[in-house]
């Protein structure tokens, strides 16, 4: 087994050393009845994750829609009735 691989019950009863070794080495796995479940990352490598690589102005200028002609205008009527 690898030595970034974890068995449930192991990482269960050495939780601080897996923290440990996720904050300081590298992502974690954690395996329950044999089959991959979780991955323990440190808080860096999660923000490299889900950290956007633009902001949403920056995307929607590169956006190959950027010359679609979009209708927004508002529809101005009356809501129609409804009886009650």
């Amino acid at each position: 087994m690898k030595k970034n691989t974890w068995q449930l019950q192991d990482a269960k009863s050495k939780f601080s050393q897996l923290v440990e070794s996720a904050m300081l080495n590298e992502p974690q796995f954690v395996t329950k009845h044999g089959n991959n479940a979780v991955v323990i990352l440190s808080f860096e490598e999660y923000q490299k994750f889900t950290k956007p690589q633009t902001d949403l102005v920056t995307f929607l200028r590169n956006s190959p829609l950027k010359e679609a002609e979009l209708d927004i205008s508002r529809n101005k009527d009356l809501p129609r009735d409804i009886e009650l």
